[in-house]
């Protein structure tokens, strides 16, 4: 029962005490003076100190962002020049390359003409000597092939038993030879 008995004059002190401060309208123009000031002051340094710095710690940003970008634009200009420079040295490198082969081609060409026709004319010299060294074997054969003909001859009509003289021989198997 002691409990019920402090809760209940507890309920009575409840009646009596004074509504949440904060709500009690005694205590407003004290809050609205603060209030005032607060935000004033907030006002004035967000005006004057806090918002020009973000500003211009903006407007620094953004001229550095379009510097940096104009300095990108022409580097990147100067990377093309540059480019069609090196484009331009090797072509050039190519054709005096082209050109120095071609002249070594043609100078190769010229060598093996030459020395072509100099093997050539080696070849066309000792054609010449065998032939001339053939001719005379060929008539050196031709004259031993005249005599083993007429001994030939003369050996066939001494079995048959008949005689002609070498003179006739001859002039047979050299009449034979050129009919041929």
């Amino acid at each position: 029962m002691y409990p019920i008995i402090i809760a209940a004059e507890a309920a009575k002190d409840a009646e009596k005490a004074a509504s949440f401060a904060p709500f009690d309208p005694w205590h407003f123009p004290s809050q609205i003076f603060w209030l005032v000031v607060l935000f004033g002051t907030l006002y004035i340094v967000l005006s004057r100190i806090i918002l020009p710095r973000i500003g211009s710690t903006l407007e620094r940003r953004e001229s550095t962002i379009a510097s940096d970008l104009d300095e990108a634009a022409r580097l990147n200009e100067e990377a093309v020049d540059a480019q069609k420079a090196v484009d331009v040295s090797i072509a050039k490198a190519h054709a005096k390359a082209r050109e120095t082969a071609d002249k070594a081609r043609g100078k190769i060409d010229k060598e093996i003409a030459t020395e072509t026709a100099k093997v050539d004319a080696e070849v066309d010299k000792k054609l010449a000597e065998a032939e001339t060294r053939i001719s005379a074997l060929r008539a050196d054969a031709m004259q031993n092939v005249e005599g083993i003909a007429v001994d030939a001859a003369a050996s066939v009509l001494g079995k048959f038993g008949s005689k002609a003289t070498d003179a006739n021989l001859k002039a047979a198997v050299k009449t034979a030879l050129e009919e041929g």
